[in-house]
């Protein structure tokens, strides 16, 4: 499968000299769910920052399907590339959600029509339709990402970028997230995110990137997440449900489970060992 982007040899440093990126090369394919995580410092953001031409490859090379990224084409990555900041008061600025979502699409150049349907179609899509009137600033904190998330939908980009989306938000706001971004991968949407929740990771992403002080630790699936050496290189924890199973002797095994559903299915195949044990059944695995 040709990848949908592509980090060549990716490096940048800050106005200070500060090196954030150090060589980094990946590729992520479409209909990926991309967890980007690593510690403070890594360079997450600044690495998610170069995938819609925000920040712009100082060396190396960033391609969206198959383009390398240069400032003579950001306006058309940007359309393709959607960026979700992780505080949504530095993207909700208009005098109402509506007028927000469709901030973009007019800078497109589209249509009055067109970016009607489209700002109804997001809005919708988040859940926020009915307050489309209401002024950014009177909605919550959860209502306030979600009228981000619209605002980069009604944009209609193939590849959907959250920085930290849960940040600040309570069970039920990240709930409802992670909700939307479901619905937005099943409509074929390719989705990276960057977090410091590897249960979050381990339960949602199909791959898994590991960063430390701008350089690539590693790019695999989920399985990453309970690899000893890796979680400790990149400052991180095993998800809660491995480190049950590597405190209790019983429950020891190989590869640890990453998920409550591989968990849960283990302990009952635990249980019914038990069971058939203790009626003089042997099992064969």
């Amino acid at each position: 499968m040709a990848a949908l982007i592509e980090l060549e040899d990716l490096h940048f440093r800050y106005h200070d000299g500060t090196p954030a990126l150090q060589g980094i090369s990946l590729k992520i394919n479409q209909g990926e769910k991309t967890a980007l995580l690593g510690p403070n410092g890594a360079g997450k953001s600044t690495l998610l920052l170069h995938l819609n031409g925000i920040y712009h490859a100082q060396q190396g090379a960033v391609r969206v399907a198959g383009e390398k990224i240069t400032r003579a084409n950001e306006n058309w990555v940007r359309g393709k590339v959607g960026f979700v900041f992780q505080d949504p008061d530095d993207q909700v600025f208009s005098p109402t959600v509506w007028d927000d979502v469709a901030f973009g699409p007019l800078n497109q150049g589209l249509e009055r029509t067109t970016i009607e349907a489209r700002v109804r179609e997001a809005l919708q899509a988040v859940g926020m339709w009915e307050l489309r009137a209401k002024a950014p600033h009177h909605l919550s904190y959860g209502q306030k990402k979600r009228a981000a998330i619209a605002g980069i939908l009604a944009m209609h980009p193939e590849i959907v970028i959250l920085d930290e989306p849960t940040a600040f938000l309570d069970p039920a706001g990240q709930k409802a997230l992670f909700e939307i971004l479901e619905i937005l991968h099943a409509k074929g949407k390719t989705i990276i995110i960057a977090t410091h929740d590897v249960d979050l990771a381990a339960e949602w992403a199909t791959s898994i990137i590991l960063l430390k002080d701008g350089k690539l630790l590693a790019h695999g699936d989920t399985g990453l997440l309970v690899r000893d050496s890796l979680v400790r290189a990149a400052g991180l924890k095993f998800p809660v449900v491995s480190q049950v199973f590597q405190q209790v002797p019983a429950l020891v095994v190989r590869p640890l489970p990453k998920t409550v559903a591989e968990g849960a299915h283990l302990i009952m195949q635990l249980i019914n060992q038990k069971e058939e044990k203790a009626r003089g059944i042997n099992i064969i695995s």
